[in-house]
Parts: C-alpha cells; sequence; structure tokens
C-alpha cells in the first residue's frame, strides 16, 4: 500500500510539473474544446446574410459616429470627413461561442467587442489618413481555426464570401474610384489576404490599392501584391505577428511575412523601443505610451523582447503570445505610417 501511495504521489507530482509547464498550451486546448459546435457545418444553420444597402451591416462607416472614431489622448486629429482615401477593414474573430460554426449578425456579444475593443483599438489608427469602412458579417467561430474535420475551413470560406460581397458594395456605393487601403487582423488579416489575391491582383483594383494591412495571420505573399520594404512604398503589403521569443507557436512560421511595423522594413535587423512613438490602450485610458515595445523579425515572427507598460498584461491566447497587442503596441506608428503611405500615392498619382 506504502508503494502504492508514492507511486501515485509522484504520477500526481509529475503531473503537476507537466501542466505547470504546459499551461499555456493546456489551457488553450481547453479554451479551444469549450467552443466546439455541437453540429456539423452542414447541419447548422444558415443566417440570414447582411444587406449593405443598410448602414447597420457595418461596424464603421465615416458619415456616422462609431468607434472607429476614437483617437487617442494628445494632438491628434480624425481626418475620415476630408479624406482621399478609404480603409476597408476587416475586423478578426469576435464570435467564441459555440452555437454555430459562423455567428449571427444579430449576436450581441460579438458586436459589442468588435465595436468598443477591435474599431477602437486597430481600425481607429486610420482615422487620421483615410475614410473607415467595417462590414459586420457571419464570421467564421474561433473554434474553426483550430478544427482539423473540414467543418472550419468551410466556416471560413463562407465568412469570406459575406465580405467579398461587402466590398462589391463598398466599392460601387462608396469608394467610387477613389484610391483605398485593406486592412484586417486575424481572421480579418486572412480574408483580406484573400481578396487581395482573388480581386486585386492583376485588375485595375491593383493602381488603386495605396498598401494593404493583413495583420495577424501568417501569409507567405505567394501570388499577392509585393511586400513592402521600405515605409512609403506603396501597392505593397505589411503583416507581422506579435510575441515574446519564447511564446508557444502551434504552426511553421518560417516562410511566412513578417514587416516590422516600427522601421518598415522586411528584414531581421531589430527596432530598439526608442523607435516606438506610442502604444495606446483604449481599454485602460487612452494614453500615448512610447518605447512600451521594441521588435524584430525572425522566421516569420515579430518578436518582443519586453513590454514596460502594464497596461498590456492579457495574453488571451497563451503566455507570450501578444496577438491582441498587434495594433495597439505600434498604434502611433501604424497611424504615422498609413499617413506616409497615403501622401506617397497622391503625390505619385
Amino acid at each position: 500500500m506504502k508503494k502504492i501511495l508514492i507511486v501515485a504521489g509522484v504520477v500526481i507530482a509529475v503531473l503537476l510539473v507537466v501542466g505547470f509547464l504546459f499551461r499555456g498550451p493546456i489551457q488553450m486546448g481547453l479554451f479551444y474544446l469549450a467552443m466546439k459546435p455541437g453540429l456539423t457545418f452542414a447541419e447548422d444553420t444558415r443566417h440570414q446574410a447582411p444587406d449593405y444597402a443598410d448602414e447597420s451591416a457595418w461596424a464603421a462607416l465615416p458619415q456616422k459616429s462609431d468607434m472607429a472614431d476614437v483617437l487617442p489622448n494628445g494632438n491628434v486629429q480624425d481626418n475620415q470627413r476630408g479624406a482621399a482615401v478609404d480603409v476597408f477593414f476587416i475586423h478578426p474573430t469576435t464570435y467564441y461561442k459555440s452555437d454555430h460554426w459562423l455567428q449571427p449578425l444579430d449576436d450581441k456579444d460579438a458586436n459589442t467587442i468588435t465595436d468598443e475593443q477591435v474599431l477602437r483599438n486597430q481600425a481607429s489608427v486610420f482615422n487620421s489618413c483615410c475614410a473607415i469602412y467595417a462590414p459586420r458579417y457571419r464570421q467564421a467561430t474561433l473554434f474553426a481555426f483550430m478544427d482539423d474535420s473540414g467543418d472550419g475551413e468551410q466556416a471560413i470560406a463562407f465568412a469570406y464570401q459575406d465580405v467579398s460581397r461587402a466590398f462589391d458594395y463598398f466599392l460601387e456605393h462608396y469608394s467610387r474610384g477613389r484610391p483605398f487601403i485593406i486592412a484586417g487582423h486575424s481572421q480579418g488579416g486572412k480574408h483580406a489576404d484573400t481578396l487581395l489575391r482573388e480581386r486585386i491582383v492583376g485588375t485595375e483594383l491593383e493602381s488603386r490599392l495605396v498598401a494593404a494591412y493583413p495583420v495577424g495571420y501568417f501569409i507567405d505573399a505567394a501570388g499577392s501584391v509585393p511586400v513592402c520594404q521600405h515605409a512609403t512604398q506603396t501597392g505593397c503589403q505589411v503583416t507581422w505577428n506579435a510575441m515574446s521569443p519564447d511564446a508557444q507557436v502551434f504552426q511553421e512560421t518560417a516562410g511566412s511575412v513578417c514587416v516590422n511595423p516600427l522601421h518598415w522594413r522586411a528584414d531581421e535587423s531589430r527596432a530598439d523601443f526608442a523607435e516606438n512613438i506610442g502604444a495606446v490602450s483604449f481599454q485602460v485610458d487612452g494614453d500615448i505610451e512610447p518605447e512600451v515595445a521594441d521588435a524584430q523579425c525572425s522566421e516569420g515572427r515579430l518578436l518582443v523582447s519586453e513590454v514596460r507598460s502594464a497596461n498590456y498584461s492579457t495574453e488571451m491566447f497563451g503566455p507570450g503570445n501578444y496577438h491582441v497587442y498587434d495594433f495597439s503596441f505600434y498604434h502611433m506608428n501604424i497611424r504615422a505610417n498609413a499617413l506616409d503611405r497615403v501622401a506617397a500615392y497622391l503625390a505619385g498619382n
């Protein structure tokens, strides 16, 4: 009996150590499993499609008051009404439920996260340079990106069709020949990447593309627009995925595009904290905090050696994974860069 107790104690101790060492992946696994829909994609309900002629189908429009209008505290201006360039912004996954593979458009929880977190902390970086258009769409639930049955892939492809239809409406009724930026994050970054490949490259729209920011999704840019090599290049794209050097990565990242959002080069040279002119967290106070994060591209990842602020403590996707701060860490640099690329585009056209 004593031996059994000793063995049991050793096993429990080992499990506790393993659980501690791998708490990030374990927590993430349990988190994702809790969001797995209880039915297949084929069995699931297809909720009513968005009518993009209705302003309620848009999370952000320049002619209405919305969360993309917010500004950091300081000398920053919203120039949407007089902007010569538009932004088509595709929001990331904000639907975390297991009820469906696709978000019903009237899901208040998802829409609140889209408005109060995403529009404020991400889309708003473009309100100095451009008029912001952000469609709502029947996004794929977060579990779709972990699913290996094929259901998740179908859900993501279905969600893209809404995005593509929104883009059609944007082109015909809003943009009307104006230059534009394509931007998105995470699921929105993937849809932006698809939009660039399927709708922009090789068409007359390519000449109207100021730049693209398909951030927060590992992409290789094959068959897409060129990768930006400097801060004022136009007709190109930038992307990055921020994390600590020891963060758990669940996929191969070598070969993925990474452009440094501090010096805007696609090489592996490090940009020091001093080059960061301001992180902004609207979840806290909206203050501009310089030198919060450094940045260095390495094997497709954007490495952050240290976070010098207590305002960015959430690691929703595991220890050292700064996915939710891809825009927030570099808010003022992105804002300035969008202005620079717009100015360069307009000067050349």
